[in-house]
C-alpha cells in the first residue's frame, strides 16, 4: 500500500516503536552480560557513563585495544588497558575485547557484524544518539580503525587512528567521516610513521578536489615512538566538534575489506554486494546524479522527506543519461526493510528506486576527484 507523506511520518514512528520494544524484550541480555555473540565468537566490552545526557541521547565511543597475533593473556592486558586509556566528558565511553587473537583483530566480517548489533543495541538500551558514535583505536586496534571507518562509513560521526597501519586500505570512502590520524615520528616499525604521513597527503589531495568533505586532522608525534604518551588524546575533543550527516548530498562508496550492501541513502540488491566496487552519488533538491559506477549494475536508491519532495518526481541520472524519472512511492515495506538489521532511526527511508546502470563511461579528466 502507498502511503502519503503524514502516512509515512506515522508508520515510521509506529515501526520504530515496535523495533525498540523488541530489542528491549530480546536484547537486554546482552547490555547485561556485556557480550555479544556472532557463530562461534564472542565480544565482551566493559563501559562507562561520563556526564549528563543530552536531550538528544548520549555520545558512544568506541575504543580497539592493540595486541593482536598473541596469546590470549597479551590480548587481555590490552584490553584493561584500553579501558580506562581515555575519558570523554559526555558519553558511553565502551571498549571491547576482540574475539580472537589473531594480527587482524578488529578486521574481519564478525567485527562489523558486531560492531553493528553493539550500536543497534545501545541505540535503544542506553540512549544512544546515532548521529554521535565515534570510533578510536591504538596500535592494532588503530589497524582496525583504518580498516572500518571507511566499510562501516555511514555509521561513525568521527575516527581517530593512533599508531596504526593502514595495510593497504583505501581512503575513498571516508569522504563524510572526520578523521584524525595520529602516529609517533619514531614509530618505524612497519613504516607506521612514513605510511601515516602518506595517507595524510592522500586525506590532503581529496580534501583539495572535494572541499566538502574529507575533513581530517593528521599530527605526527615528533620524538615519540610507538607510545605517544596520551598526547594523542587530542583527537576526542576534535572529534566531538562533530555529528553524523545521515543523508550527506555526496556519497563516496567504495567497497574494502568486507563488502556491505548499503551505505547512507544507497544499496545493492542483497547478495550482490562485491569488493573493489565504487559508487559516487550526489544528490541536489529533486535530482541524483550517479557520476561513477564501477563493478556495479543494479543501484538502490532511497528517499525520504529530509532528502525530496516525494510528493513531486524525481529524477535519477548517469553521465547525462536519464536512468530514472518518476514518483518514488512510499511504502511500509521500505520503512522496515531499511531499519531491520541496521537499527539506526536516521537510516530508515520511506522510498526506494532501482535502477540498472550501464557500463562504466569513461569522461573527460577534469581532476582527481573520485
Amino acid at each position: 500500500m502507498l502511503l502519503t507523506k503524514a502516512d509515512a511520518a506515522t508508520a515510521r514512528e509506529l515501526i520504530w516503536k515496535a523495533h525498540a520494544e523488541a530489542v528491549r524484550r530480546d536484547r537486554a541480555g546482552e547490555l547485561k552480560d556485556r557480550k555479544l555473540a556472532d557463530g562461534k565468537l564472542s565480544m565482551p566490552f566493559a563501559f562507562k557513563t561520563f556526564g549528563e545526557k543530552p536531550k538528544t541521547g548520549r555520545s558512544l565511543w568506541i575504543s580497539l585495544h592493540g595486541g593482536g597475533g598473541a596469546p590470549a593473556r597479551v590480548n587481555d592486558q590490552q584490553w584493561e588497558n584500553q579501558k580506562k586509556l581515555y575519558t570523554v566528558p559526555e558519553g558511553l565511553y565502551l571498549a571491547p575485547r576482540a574475539p580472537t587473537n589473531t594480527w587482524d583483530l578488529w578486521h574481519t566480517a564478525h567485527i562489523d557484524r558486531l560492531f553493528g548489533r553493539l550500536i543497534e543495541d545501545l541505540i535503544v538500551l542506553e540512549d544512544v544518539d546515532p548521529d554521535r558514535v565515534y570510533v578510536l583505536g591504538y596500535s592494532a586496534g588503530g589497524d582496525g580503525v583504518y580498516q572500518i571507518a571507511p566499510r562501516m562509513a555511514d555509521r561513525w560521526a568521527g575516527a581517530a587512528m593512533m599508531a596504526g597501519h593502514p595495510n593497504g586500505v583505501s581512503p575513498l570512502s571516508l569522504r563524510n567521516v572526520p578523521f584524525a590520524l595520529q602516529v609517533g615520528g619514531n614509530d618505524a616499525a612497519y613504516d607506521r610513521n612514513k605510511v601515516a604521513a602518506e595517507y595524510g597527503k592522500k586525506l590532503d589531495e581529496l580534501q583539495k578536489d572535494d572541499p566538502k568533505g574529507y575533513t581530517h586532522f593528521v599530527k605526527v608525534h615528533e620524538g615519540k615512538g610507538h607510545w605517544m604518551d596520551l598526547e594523542d588524546k587530542a583527537a576526542l575533543p576534535w572529534m566531538a566538534k562533530f555529528t553524523r550527516d545521515p543523508i550527506p548530498a555526496r556519497v563516496v562508496w567504495k567497497q574494502t575489506g568486507t563488502p556491505h550492501e548499503r551505505s547512507y541513502w544507497l544499496a545493492v540488491p542483497p547478495g550482490t554486494a562485491k569488493l573493489d566496487t565504487l559508487v559516487v552519488a550526489e544528490k541536489n533538491g529533486q535530482s541524483v546524479d550517479v557520476s561513477k559506477a564501477e563493478g556495479v549494475s543494479t543501484l538502490l536508491v532511497r528517499f525520504d522527506a529530509r532528502t525530496a519532495d516525494l510528493d513531486k518526481p524525481v529524477t535519477i541520472t548517469r553521465a547525462g543519461k536519464s536512468l530514472y524519472t518518476g514518483v518514488p512511492p512510499r511504502t511500509a515495506g521500505t520503512l522496515i526493510r531499511t531499519l531491520v538489521g541496521y537499527g539506526d532511526p536516521k537510516l530508515m527511508f520511506d522510498a526506494e528506486v532501482k535502477v540498472d546502470l550501464p557500463s562504466e563511461i569513461v569522461l573527460p579528466a577534469q581532476s582527481s576527484r573520485p
